[in-house]
């Protein structure tokens, strides 16, 4: 199976990791994008690693970008089917990464971006040992719902997106609060207003208060 790379932040205390940061990045992007994050959160989290794979795949049209899977149809149907299809190589890369550093999912929050936000929902509610927590931004399910016989965890989730966001609509936030509310998984979320689709100062702080509270 293919193995996943990207940049990574090793731990500010300079000692062994005690957590691990997942940061799983959009469409068209790649880890050295996401990585970004790391400086700012590990002031909160000193003995955490922060890892930023690239996606499995090359993006036509994007140079240095990656994607998860090819966006040629954005039906719902279409999009679990993508996600279904990359997420061994992920579930691969957590399951190596964990081994690596001896740690388990009770260390690991993975945080995706857009299309990484997709990931981080398909796999991180699949996994059999719950994680610390997910946080999605930008993003949605990939799908038309989730499927209660295929979750196996419910570990506790912050979603954050624009209200101007033009490329994954605020119908997509609602609709994965919604679904995620249902299913009885612990969740906070927050509404930027005005920010389009990308991650703003205030995303950033709630965010980081979030990952150093599952991760005490």
């Amino acid at each position: 199976m293919q193995q996943l790379h990207g940049p990574s932040l090793a731990p500010l205390s300079g000692g062994a990791p005690k957590q691990l940061v997942v940061l799983l990045h959009g469409y068209g992007s790649n880890g050295a994008d996401l990585i970004s994050l790391a400086p700012i959160w590990r002031q909160l989290l000193p003995d955490a690693l922060f890892v930023a794979p690239n996606a499995p795949e090359r993006c036509p049209g994007a140079p240095g970008g990656y994607q998860w899977w090819a966006l040629h149809d954005l039906g719902r149907s279409a999009l679990a089917a993508g996600a279904r299809h990359a997420a061994p190589v992920l579930d691969a890369y957590l399951d190596a990464l964990l081994a690596e550093h001896g740690l388990d999912e009770s260390k690991l929050v993975l945080v995706g971006f857009s299309q990484g936000t997709m990931m981080a929902l398909h796999v991180g509610v699949r996994r059999e040992r719950q994680l610390a927590g997910i946080i999605g931004y930008s993003g949605m399910i990939a799908g038309p719902s989730l499927d209660p016989a295929e979750v196996r965890s419910k570990p506790p989730i912050l979603l954050i997106h624009g209200d101007a966001d033009t490329i994954v609509p605020l119908s997509a936030y609602h609709h994965a609060h919604a679904e995620l509310e249902r299913l009885g998984f612990p969740l906070e979320s927050h509404v930027s207003p005005g920010l389009g689709h990308g991650v703003d100062p205030d995303g950033i702080a709630l965010g980081g208060k979030f990952v150093k509270r599952v991760l005490a």
